[in-house]
């Protein structure tokens, strides 16, 4: 918290040197609107005049700001906290209710993205492969099975990232049957792949389903999150299987959509099914082209006895570090929430959201992160039970200033009014000098990363903004103000 002895000494120097050339000095430590409703806080006002700027210390024109901003109507309900550190001398140099656990939204990528560069690599990449069984007879007729071979690629079919498009994928495959010279296909297309199929789980812990008109419900099931109060609505087309289903949440009391009806009120939705998405339409396209397939796409989880195969062709995502950049710039939540699933099965097995957490706070653990406060509940920051402390994200931050990955994850994050989410902030002060990711859900408004100053210095800083009144734009607004002394530190 701000000591109040330096402003009075400061205010006295500036009464003394200024008083014949200013009408008032009050403004310095008193906002006349307060005194008027006999505000007994005695908080300071913002520093608006040259003279006030150059006889405060830059430290000290942030705390004013900070303190000014307990009073503001934004404000001065909402639950705040704010820090801005040192990373090199490690001593905090401003802050206010940095100890306090707040719902951090999407800086909770912060953590989910980093895991991933630690365990995965930021050159990791994944693959999906096409390969054949059997033998192909003087006809270009493959007596035997196309494997679409996948290993959960999270950017499969998307273009983000520089992904490839499906179609792009599929022209790859077709020029991989042309090079084995198949020109008929007597047997079937499988989808072999274990990640992320048939994963049922219940969903995050109160999660957001729908944030500013987009659909954002991720993978699992309603079940543990009382739907009791859920409003199902089927909307038939013209047959059964056409059904659409669609439910009221009584978290946001609005309408979303579900891909499956379970009875008893349980909604199940799943990550969108890329491999049988990819084999169904490679399958449509050899048709089309005078490729006949005699069976059928099918998948298969496990094979006993695999069949001896060759690879006719291999599709390579982009690079992890590639996709943690999309991620962050575009605060892509399915992408996120995939990461998290990603680095679960990568050291327990399994492609669950509960094995990615336990990964993910067992990793922090090991890197010493704060644990106070720290409530970890899914990959991309919908979930409103998210938790985490301001001091606890700058001192992560700092602790990654010494990795390997950290130009890679420096850079991912979006930069004051040039890139990402913060294009529309920093446009005059901080404007390239602010790198952070963003958090937004509704009344919840947050923002960390690192600050380069106006002298050079690299600092870390985090501002988490919970339960405001007013607008978004009118918090942006009061972060800017807050951060904008800090340019001068």
């Amino acid at each position: 918290m701000v000591n109040y002895r330096k402003y009075i000494s400061s205010v006295a120097v500036l009464a003394s040197g200024f008083f014949l050339a200013q009408s008032t000095v009050s403004t310095v430590l008193y906002s006349q609107a307060y005194d008027n409703q006999k505000n007994t806080l005695n908080l300071p006002s913002p520093i608006t005049s040259v003279a006030e700027k150059t006889m405060l210390s830059a430290k000290e024109l942030v705390d004013i700001n900070v303190n000014t901003m307990m009073a503001d109507p934004v404000l001065k309900n909402a639950t705040w906290g704010f820090v801005v550190y040192d990373p090199k001398t490690k001593k905090v140099i401003s802050s206010y209710n940095e100890n306090t656990p707040l719902v951090p939204a999407s800086t909770t990528k912060l953590l989910t993205t980093e895991t991933a560069l630690n365990l995965l690599g930021e050159n990791y990449r994944w693959m999906t492969q096409l390969e054949y069984s059997g033998t192909i007879d003087e006809n270009g007729t493959l007596n035997g099975n196309l494997y679409v071979v996948g290993s959960g690629d999270p950017s499969l079919g998307t273009n983000k990232a520089g992904a490839w498009s499906y179609r792009d994928i599929i022209s790859d495959f077709m020029s991989g049957l042309s090079r084995e010279g198949i020109r008929k296909v007597n047997g079937d297309i499988i989808i072999q792949t274990a990640l992320f199929k048939g994963n049922i789980t219940r969903l995050p812990e109160n999660v957001v389903w729908l944030e500013n008109n987009n659909y954002y419900l991720p993978v699992g099931t309603t079940r543990e999150i009382d739907p009791a109060n859920e409003k199902l609505i089927v909307k038939k087309s013209g047959t059964a299987s056409d059904k659409k289903y669609f439910y009221v949440s009584p978290y946001a009391n609005q309408m979303v959509y579900a891909e499956k009806y379970n009875g008893d009120g349980i909604l199940t939705t799943k990550l969108p099914d890329a491999p049988a998405y990819l084999a169904n339409t490679f399958r449509t396209t050899l048709v089309k082209s005078g490729i006949g397939v005699t069976g059928k796409v099918t998948p298969k989880m496990t094979d006993a006895a695999p069949e001896s195969r060759k690879l006719v062709a291999a599709y390579k995502s982009p690079t992890l570090g590639d996709i943690i950049f999309y991620t962050n710039q575009h605060s892509d939540n399915s992408l996120a929430e995939a990461l998290l699933k990603t680095v679960g099965f990568q050291k327990m097995g399994d492609q669950t959201s509960e094995s990615g957490r336990i990964v993910v706070t067992n990793h922090l653990k090991e890197e010493s992160f704060d644990m106070m406060g720290l409530n970890y509940i899914d990959g991309s920051g919908l979930s409103r039970s998210n938790n985490v402390t301001p001091i606890s994200q700058v001192k992560f931050l700092t602790s990654l200033m010494d990795e390997k990955y950290y130009k890679t994850y420096f850079t991912s994050l979006p930069v004051g009014g040039q890139s990402g989410t913060l294009k529309r902030m920093f446009i005059g002060a901080g404007n390239g000098q602010v790198f952070a990711k963003t958090g937004t859900l509704n009344k919840v408004k947050t923002l960390a990363g690192y600050l380069k100053t106006n002298s050079g210095k690299t600092l870390v800083f985090s501002l988490m903004v919970n339960n405001y009144s007013g607008s978004v734009d009118m918090v942006k607004k009061r972060m800017e103000k807050i951060l904008e002394p800090a340019l001068d530190l």
